[in-house]
């Protein structure tokens, strides 16, 4: 890189970090401020996700759980709680306001109803019809609130063959009916067979791509309102949502009237494309391209490897994929992951011509120490006068004009009925005691 070049750079990255600055974002306006949301998500984490993505952007997000607290609080590992919530809900439970409805009572639904009525979202996770028979459908609530845009996410949707059995959202079976999990795994002994193993993610995979989807739709969904004054019903499953991320998997078995097998660090499509073991953990190595292939065995100084296996498709023969990962684990086992990187960058500086992908595996807590996360604001320890010192993962997006935030971590149950239904509905203090001592609220 000329002096030139590396000086543009610099002032690029200024420019970025000054203009999108996490401490900053307070003297900006927020994209979604005077939108209104009502989370009626249950034990589901779609839901959740869904309505923080919201919140963070600016939307006032009404949590609403039955008086006691959604189970959702109690999904914790080993049981952890904090206070009364446990670890995942901490998460998901920021910038929202927290009231408690018993939408089983008569009063509970006509109060549903008038929150509607002033709502620009609501979110809902029930079993498909749950709510309709309840009277608080879309169909029903967008007769009084023609605006209204219904996000309903569950794992099989609203309707089809599964639907009308009333099953409830399940992120490990949404995983299991995508496919993805089909494919997530090591194969036994190595080797692709009837008899691997499938693995489901680390993660509530599903919840989380059900919520984002959920949430992108209902931005989309508020722009068409925006220009003809109507909502709509979004109807959204968990299961199809992993599916968007099975990329050529379903044109693979058009293609070749079979499904893709697990192949664990090999790959079908892309190859060396692996994590190998070296001297102090993982790390990740790339160079599948015939030039990157170059750059890699140059790197590890094994040009008899790169003349055995010249071609893309010679590197895709699955038992060649074996060979070239021995030998690349082989050479990796000799060096840490930074002095594997520090190789890649010399070459990258002194010949610079295929580039090679390659990074460090990292645990959880090697991702907490990363300095360029904290320079990002990624992380940030928050002081919570309910919850205690918390460490929070910040929104992920950086933006110039409207960027995201995170304004409070978590509320007990029911910590704001007295200021939502006041605010939005009218009532006094007198009401309110007497709604919570019929448990309404």
């Amino acid at each position: 890189m000329s002096t030139r070049e590396s000086d543009e750079t610099t002032k690029r990255e200024e420019w970025a970090e000054r203009n999108t600055d996490p401490s900053a974002v307070r003297r900006k306006p927020e994209a979604l401020d005077g939108t209104i949301v009502l989370d009626l998500s249950y034990g589901n984490f779609a839901g959740l996700f869904c309505s923080s993505t919201l919140a963070e952007f600016g939307a006032r997000v009404i949590r609403i759980e039955p008086p006691g607290g959604d189970i959702a609080r109690r999904y914790s590992p080993f049981g952890k709680m904090v206070k009364d919530a446990g670890l995942p809900y901490l998460v998901e439970g920021r910038n929202k306001h927290h009231v408690t409805l018993n939408l089983e009572t008569g009063k509970g639904r006509e109060i549903l109803a008038a929150l509607a009525k002033k709502a620009d979202i609501l979110i809902e996770t029930f079993a498909a019809g749950r709510l309709d028979a309840m009277g608080l459908g879309y169909r029903q609530l967008s007769e009084i609130n023609p605006g209204l845009v219904y996000v309903a996410i569950n794992t099989f949707g609203q309707f089809g063959v599964e639907a009308p059995k009333n099953r409830k959202s399940s992120d490990v079976v949404a995983q299991a009916l995508s496919g993805l999990i089909h494919i997530t795994g090591e194969p036994e002994n190595g080797e692709p067979s009837e008899h691997s193993v499938p693995t489901k993610h680390g993660n509530w995979m599903a919840w989380y791509a059900g919520g984002g989807f959920g949430a992108f739709a209902a931005l989309a969904a508020l722009h068409f309102r925006h220009l003809t004054g109507r909502g709509q019903l979004v109807d959204v499953s968990e299961a199809e949502s992993l599916m968007s991320f099975l990329d050529y998997n379903c044109l693979w078995y058009h293609a070749f009237g079979k499904s893709r097998e697990r192949v664990g660090n090999f790959d079908p499509a892309v190859f060396p494309y692996t994590y190998v073991k070296s001297k102090d953990g993982f790390t990740f190595l790339a160079g599948f391209s015939d030039i990157n292939w170059f750059a890699l065995t140059s790197i590890m100084e094994n040009p008899q490897l790169r003349e055995k296996y010249p071609s893309i498709f010679d590197r895709l023969n699955y038992d060649n994929e074996k060979r070239i990962f021995k030998a690349m684990e082989e050479w990796a086992q000799k060096y840490t992951s930074d002095e594997i990187l520090a190789k890649v960058q010399e070459y990258d500086r002194t010949v610079g011509k295929g580039v090679v992908a390659t990074g460090r595996v990292n645990d959880p807590l090697d991702t907490v120490r990363e300095e360029n996360w904290w320079k990002r604001g990624v992380f940030k320890k928050v002081l919570d006068p309910v919850y205690g010192e918390i460490l929070v993962q910040m929104p992920p997006w950086k933006m110039t004009e409207t960027p995201p935030r995170l304004k409070t971590v978590c509320k007990p149950v029911g910590a704001d009925n007295e200021y939502i239904y006041m605010k939005h509905l009218g009532f006094g203090k007198s009401q309110i005691e007497e709604l919570s001592a019929e448990g309404v609220i």
